[in-house]
């Protein structure tokens, strides 16, 4: 689907776990609407300004990382970007701001991400591109808005039906970067549209927070390489309290710095539905249970994942019982169980 904006409808009576983050509110305001002309970015819009409400205020955790969350709330709901990760979408724009970051297996062994945006709203962020079925287990438990070029028809009709309401090429904040070639020159400017949504609460916790001090000691791991069914592999380096990515696509100054590397060992199956070159398009089962790996502090804990429903949030554990992540950003890798591979660097 393209051309025009879809929404689907709103998420009524759904009840679910929140996370520890509590919303005051000390006065009721009315979201103000706002006009937009022109389909580039404004340099007088900073995203503390259009991403916050000046009459709520926040404390506890913030969902998707964990940290010590204070001040003012999010007006908005997370939203969830999908953006290219080839070397045609260098540079990708905005991931330094993103909470936590998704990277699932698409057509031809390449891989596209999956950025959460909620604490942090940066200018724009791109390029974008469509979305996939892996992504409804991605979204939900976000309670978030997937932003995406478009989709395939079957895909489209699997959004609906779970009630994810999705923000396609069209809707307020979209422009194409006349520099770039088609279909890597779509960008969001993700302010504009956050002042088009209105938020209906925290979402739960996405991942199982805990304490540094409650991370078990593992064994030493100074990084990893992750590799997709064969085709393309992210490699990672611990240094200086985070990791690094050592091929990303993302621009100087504007990379993702993940406090934590969490590898899930998922299912594969076929989406159903080919894309325009003629190769079967993958399915991700962002749903059950398989083998986890967690790179933190240069330390690697196995241990497994569960994840009771797409709507659900994953919990991990070990031999000893629940395990719980230390607060900080989070990128998840979703390589297939059986034709993935990752090797684990000292």
């Amino acid at each position: 689907m393209s051309g025009s904006p879809m929404h689907t409808p709103a998420r009524a009576g759904r009840t679910r776990a929140r996370s520890l983050v509590t919303l005051a509110l000390t006065a009721a305001l009315a979201l103000a609407g706002c006009s937009e002309s022109t389909d580039s970015p404004s340099a007088g819009e900073s995203p503390e300004s259009q991403s916050t409400a000046a009459g709520a205020t926040l404390a506890g955790q913030w969902p998707l990382t964990g940290l010590t969350a204070e001040g003012p709330a999010p007006k908005h709901p997370v939203m969830v970007v999908k953006i290219d990760n080839t070397s045609s979408s260098s540079p990708q724009i905005g991931l330094g701001k993103a909470d936590l970051v998704v990277e699932e297996l698409v057509e031809g062994g390449s891989t596209r991400l999956a950025v959460l945006y909620y604490s942090q709203v940066p200018q724009k962020v791109g390029p974008v591109r469509s979305f996939r079925a892996t992504d409804i287990g991605i979204v939900e438990p976000a309670e978030g808005v997937l932003v995406a070029s478009g989709g395939a028809g079957p895909t489209v009709r699997r959004m609906q039906s779970a009630d994810i309401r999705t923000i396609t090429e069209g809707a307020t904040g979209y422009y194409r970067d006349s520099g770039r070639t088609s279909p890597y020159n779509l960008f969001m400017q993700l302010p504009k549209l956050a002042r088009t949504l209105k938020s209906t609460g925290a979402p739960q916790s996405y991942l199982p927070w805990g304490s540094e001090g409650d991370f078990p000691k593992g064994q030493p791991a100074g990084g990893l390489a992750a590799q997709f069914s064969g085709g393309h592999t992210t490699t990672w380096k611990y240094q200086d309290g985070t990791y690094t990515n050592l091929n990303s696509h993302a621009a100087e100054g504007d990379r993702f710095q993940p406090a934590t590397v969490l590898v899930l060992r998922v299912k594969v199956g076929d989406a159903g539905y080919k894309d325009p070159a003629g190769n079967p398009v993958p399915e991700s089962k962002f749903t059950g249970k398989g083998q986890a790996m967690v790179f933190h502090g240069g330390r690697l804990v196995r241990g497994t994942w569960t994840k009771k429903g797409l709507d659900a949030p994953v919990r991990l554990s070990t031999k000893a019982g629940e395990l719980t992540l230390p607060p900080g950003k989070v990128w998840i890798e979703l390589v297939p169980g059986d034709s993935g591979k990752v090797s684990v660097t000292r």
